[in-house]
């Protein structure tokens, strides 16, 4: 689980909710109308830009990247230098039924002892890692898209109360209600795009980019092991991928 994304969108949330409690009854902040044309509104317009598979999709490339954690990336190193010293002294069939911690990496391994070329292995490899990049680039997209069709339709929702209001200004009555209507989309638009949407997006796009490392890493690990390159020589390579200051005992 991804506690910086958990801890922050609660704690976001948990700090707007106190501050609201903090000005009175939380009942005076729930307005059936104004979630209507914000939620509603910001779901079916962002839909309309993509086909409904990508829009439900969203919300399920989000959840696997917030439940899911990548490989430590120093500790898939020392694997792979580990499974790259198996092979040269083995040869790659000693690496057969091997149990590793990456499903990508135990695919990888799999081509290499079914005696794949290395354009077939770099092939095959780099369609999996772009299909997992585009994946998340269209859930970050649509995340990003709701964070910005939000505060949209918090304006429509204010337009639309504030004309309410002025209808029936010979009703004092009905200018309490409009008005809640005009001030509450343009909260409920603010909350949902800065609290919620973008920051989703941002991870996802955060999230796609350290996968892609990973998955760079190791098919230049995986290639290098079948060109049959010697192990330091692949830790060295592979510790390039690294910060200079999480390169381990490439550091010392």
């Amino acid at each position: 689980m991804d506690l910086a994304t958990l801890v922050g969108l609660i704690g976001a949330m948990a700090l707007i909710i106190l501050s609201m409690l903090m000005s009175g009854d939380l009942g005076m902040f729930v307005n059936a109308p104004s979630l209507v044309i914000v939620v509603g509104g910001t779901m079916f317009a962002v839909m309309a830009k993509y086909g409904l598979g990508q829009f439900l999709g969203a919300v399920k490339v989000a959840g696997k990247s917030f439940k899911s954690k990548l490989p430590d990336p120093n500790e898939l190193i020392d694997e792979i230098v580990s499974l790259a010293d198996e092979a040269r002294k083995g040869g790659l069939l000693s690496l057969e039924g091997k149990e590793v911690s990456s499903d990508f990496l135990q695919k990888g391994i799999q081509l290499l002892v079914d005696g794949h070329d290395p354009d077939v292995v770099k092939g095959i490899l780099n369609k999996e890692k772009n299909q997992a990049i585009e994946r998340h680039s269209v859930g970050a997209s649509i995340f990003k898209a709701m964070a910005d069709v939000a505060p949209a339709m918090g304006m429509i929702g204010t337009l639309i109360g504030l004309v309410a209001m002025l209808a029936n200004m010979d009703d004092p009555k009905a200018i309490g209600p409009a008005m809640a209507v005009a001030l509450l989309t343009t909260l409920y638009g603010a909350v949902i795009a800065n609290a919620m949407c973008s920051p989703i997006g941002d991870k996802l796009t955060l999230r796609a980019a350290e996968e892609a490392m990973i998955k760079s890493l190791v098919i230049d690990a995986l290639l290098a092991i079948q060109g049959g390159q010697n192990p330091r020589v692949i830790d060295s390579m592979l510790r390039n991928y690294l910060p200079e200051g999480k390169r381990g005992v490439e550091d010392a």
